[in-house]
């Protein structure tokens, strides 16, 4: 039997239910169930990321339905939907730390204990960010977005939202993956845990990645995600296209490449970053 939670956001969606107190209460249920990790956007089971369905319509009715109201204080302009506002955090019991200077974290999301973030940060709606995690200056969780523990977002990382269609699954970050400075991960690439992401590297669902270890090539398929796999290093690289164009210079695209894999003296490093924290 499906959720009693689930049935109502269905039946919202289909325009059955119109009493505005049922659908706030449905709202309220929802966001107060990402906040907890009772709900998410996807999850895994057997290593293989399936989307919640119907979560992800549950967020986009909280935009659909909602009224844009200003919340702005003196000095600080701030008008969203009424359906979601900001989070209030209990970060002394969850021991989380939100440095000064601009960071915002949107109800809905989940955020774990032990989390850092440097400022500004954004994190929106439905993301998943589970302990131990540092998302750095700049840095996106986009809505929907699952991260996984100890992982390190650095400055002006990017992970991008995916709320439609809402049987895709959204971006995967898996425990313990490093993402360097000016990543971009997008439309839902799985990143596998113990991987590290080199700086400046993009990785989108139609981007290929060469493994010059295996010798292999990883692609989206019909039914799969383009996944990195389990402790890959990344960076980014190119490769010359095969287009006929009618200019002299040779021309490229960028293309991530995984260059080894990760190791113990990779492993050591990482332990003493943690330490540095």
């Amino acid at each position: 039997m499906p959720l009693k939670l689930q049935k109502t956001i269905e039946e919202i969606h289909q325009e059955k239910i119109t009493s505005k107190s049922v659908i706030n209460n449905a709202f309220e249920e929802l966001l107060s169930g990402l906040e907890s990790g009772k709900y998410r956007t996807a999850s895994c089971a057997n290593g293989i990321w399936t989307a919640n369905s119907w979560v992800k319509q549950g967020i986009l009715l909280l935009f659909k339905q909602g009224k844009i109201i200003d919340y702005s204080q003196p000095g600080f302009l701030f008008a969203d939907k009424d359906t979601l506002p900001l989070q209030k955090l209990d970060c002394i019991k969850k021991n989380i730390r939100i440095v000064p200077g601009g960071t915002s974290i949107r109800r809905g999301s989940y955020i774990g204990k032990n989390t850092i973030f440097m400022p500004p940060a954004y994190v929106n709606v439905g993301a998943y960010v589970d302990d131990d995690t540092m998302i750095d200056s700049h840095a996106l969780v986009g809505s929907g977005a699952q991260v996984g523990k100890n992982v390190h977002i650095s400055a002006a990382a990017q992970i991008g939202g995916v709320l439609e269609p809402v049987n895709s699954i959204p971006v995967i970050i898996e425990d313990n993956v490093l993402l360097g400075g000016l990543v971009g991960i997008f439309e839902g690439v799985i990143v596998r845990k113990n991987a590290i992401i080199g700086a400046g590297t993009i990785i989108t669902a139609s981007t290929p990645v060469y493994d010059l270890v295996k010798n292999k090539i990883y692609r989206t398929q019909e039914a799969r995600p383009l996944e990195i796999p389990e402790g890959a290093v990344v960076i980014q690289g190119s490769r010359k296209t095969k287009m006929k164009h009618g200019f002299d210079e040779e021309l490229y695209f960028n293309t991530p490449l995984i260059i080894k894999y990760r190791d113990e003296k990779m492993k050591d490093r990482i332990q003493f970053e943690e330490l540095l924290r």
